[in-house]
C-alpha cells in the first residue's frame, strides 16, 4: 500500500517536494508483542483447564480471570482488562490474534504504533464497560473490543484520508464492521455484541480526535509525549498479561 502527503502537483515548489514522503510497510513491532501476550496467557489458560480445553476454552481460567461482572463491580477492578486477555478456546484465539495483527499492522503502517497501543488498551475498557451496563450478570473474555477499537479508528482514517487513499479502503472497513455485526447477532452465539460496540465507538472517537483534519499533515509523526504514552500503554497490556498468567498459575 502507498500514501503520499503531498499537495497538488501544481502547488508543490521544488524545495517542497524533498518534504514529500510515502508509506512503506513497517515491521508491526506493537502488533506482534500483544500477539504473544495473547498466546502466553491462553498457554496457561490450557494449563489450567486442561488439554481438553484447547478448542472450546475452559470454566477454571475464566473463574480465576474473566471479566466476571458481578465480581468487578464487587471490588475485583482488575477482571475488565484481564478478562480482555483471556480466550474461549483456540479458534477465539485465532480468530482474535489474526484480526489484531492484520489491523494492527495497518494502523503501524498508515499511522503509528503508539496510537495502536492507546487504542487497544481504551477500547477494550470501553467495551468492557459498554458490556458492564447492558450485560451486568454475564462473563466476558476475549480481546475483541480492543481489535473492534482499531476498526473503528481505521474507519475514521479512512473517511478523513478519502482525498488521498482509495475509497475502497474505507468501503473494506465498513465492509467488516457489518459482517462482525451480523455475525454477531444473527450467527455466532454467546458473542457479546455490546464489547464490540463499545470498542467500535471508543476507536471510533479517539481518531475523531486524533486523525488530523488537514489532509497533508502527516499522523504518522507524534510528539514526544504520545510516543510515552504509547509505549506506557503497550506496558500496562504486556502487565496485565504477566498478572493474569500469574493469577491463573495461582502464583499470586
Amino acid at each position: 500500500m502507498s500514501l503520499q502527503y503531498e499537495k497538488e502537483v501544481e502547488e508543490i515548489s521544488p524545495e517542497q517536494t524533498e518534504n514529500v514522503q510515502r508509506v512503506l510497510p513497517v515491521f508491526p513491532i506493537y502488533s506482534v508483542i500483544i500477539v504473544v501476550c495473547l498466546i502466553a496467557v491462553f498457554v496457561c489458560q490450557v494449563i489450567v483447564d486442561g488439554q481438553d480445553s484447547i478448542l472450546i476454552g475452559g470454566k477454571q481460567s475464566i473463574e480465576l480471570a474473566g471479566f466476571d461482572k458481578p465480581v468487578f463491580v464487587a471490588g475485583q477492578y482488575w477482571r475488565i482488562l484481564t478478562g480482555a486477555v483471556l480466550h474461549g478456546g483456540l479458534i477465539h484465539l485465532i480468530f482474535n490474534g489474526y484480526a489484531l495483527y492484520s489491523l494492527g499492522r495497518i494502523i503501524e503502517t498508515l499511522s503509528n504504533r503508539a496510537h495502536l497501543a492507546i487504542v487497544f488498551l481504551l477500547a477494550a475498557i470501553g467495551g468492557g464497560l459498554l458490556s458492564l451496563a447492558f450485560l451486568p450478570a454475564a462473563v466476558s473474555i476475549g480481546a475483541s473490543g480492543g481489535i473492534i477499537g482499531f476498526l473503528g479508528y481505521l474507519t475514521v482514517y479512512g473517511f478523513k484520508r478519502r482525498k488521498l487513499i482509495s475509497i475502497d479502503f474505507l468501503k473494506n472497513m465498513v465492509f467488516n464492521i457489518v459482517f462482525i455485526a451480523v455475525m454477531g447477532v444473527f450467527i455466532i452465539p454467546n458473542v457479546d455484541n455490546f464489547a464490540h460496540l463499545g470498542g467500535l465507538l471508543v476507536g471510533g472517537i479517539y481518531g475523531l480526535i486524533q486523525i488530523p483534519s488537514d489532509v497533508y499533515r502527516d499522523p504518522r509523526k507524534v510528539s514526544g509525549g504520545t510516543d510515552i504514552i504509547g509505549v506506557a500503554a503497550l506496558g500496562i497490556i504486556i502487565a496485565v498479561s504477566i498478572f493474569s498468567i500469574f493469577i491463573l498459575l495461582k502464583i499470586i
